[in-house]
């Protein structure tokens, strides 16, 4: 599934848009955290899209296990 082209599509919007205004958001919230939340993602690097979907993913998948 392309989550991008699923809500392009739901707002008829193109997938860059949906991509583009996922990174402005991120890298707003981004600047908010705390160091210690920031570092989640390794120290100075501002996670894109792609790493945020991984991330949560990731998290519901583990806590589905338990």
């Amino acid at each position: 599934m392309n989550i991008y082209k699923e809500i392009a599509r739901k707002y008829g919007v193109t997938e860059e848009d949906v991509r583009r205004d996922m990174q402005v958001a991120i890298d707003e919230a981004y600047d908010r955290l705390s160091a210690s939340a920031q570092s989640v993602f390794g120290e100075g690097d501002v996670p894109t899209p792609e790493d945020i979907i991984g991330y949560i993913t990731s998290r519901i998948l583990a806590s589905d296990d338990t």
